[in-house]
């Protein structure tokens, strides 16, 4: 009977061992994948609300070119200088990032969630089962700046956009722990066609920097 009880203890102790090793085999093989999923939702869901935060601010006209830039034109009507209005490009700077941070953090763990059957077996379950918690606890830094973009737009035009890049790095809480997410996205929120030359004297001013294309 002595000997029967050692086995039986045994046998658990065996059994338990394995359990604790698939386990531990399970968390390294699937830490990595569910982290990536996390930071995955996390830049898309972050990208959407930067996005859409900056299109509702163009279409309740909070943006406009004529607010951004004066177009400065010499006797013939032809445009001798563009400058850039910075203390607009900075009201609007400190309104868009906000809307953008504060949006942000709201998103609920519902919105974020990965479905279990995207881990388990996505070929046949993918967006299904119970959501693996995933939240945005912070954004620890965010900062935008704005663009010039020039490209050719037909005979002796340019078309000339105004483009706001907005960088941030979003805290997120996952099954796995936090995870810090930086993420980009820029947005063309104004543009105009100049016809005739693009004056050079633009280069040189305001602090908003310039690209061709």
């Amino acid at each position: 009977m002595r000997r029967k009880r050692q086995k039986l203890k045994l046998g658990a102790l065996v059994v338990s061992l394995c359990l604790i090793a698939f386990v531990v085999l399970l968390r390294v093989q699937m830490f990595p994948i569910v982290e990536e999923m996390a930071r995955m939702r996390v830049d898309s869901a972050c990208t959407t609300r930067i996005n859409d935060a900056i299109n509702e601010q163009i279409a309740i006209g909070e943006i406009d070119y004529d607010m951004l830039v004066d177009l400065e034109k010499d006797l013939n009507g032809n445009v001798a200088a563009l400058k850039t209005n910075m203390s607009e490009v900075n009201r609007l700077k400190t309104e868009i990032l906000d809307i953008i941070n504060n949006e942000i953090v709201d998103q609920t763990v519902d919105e974020l969630g990965i479905p279990l059957g995207n881990i388990i077996l996505p070929e046949l379950f993918a967006g299904r089962g119970p959501n693996l918690p995933v939240k945005i606890v912070s954004v620890s830094s965010s900062d935008a700046k704005f663009m010039n973009r020039f490209s050719e737009a037909g005979i002796n035009q340019t078309l000339h956009q105004i483009v706001i890049e907005v960088i941030l790095a979003a805290t997120a809480l996952t099954p796995v722990g936090t995870t810090t997410v930086q993420v980009s996205s820029q947005v063309v929120v104004a543009e105009t066609v100049i016809v005739g030359t693009v004056p050079n004297s633009y280069i040189n001013v305001g602090s908003v920097p310039t690209e061709n294309t």
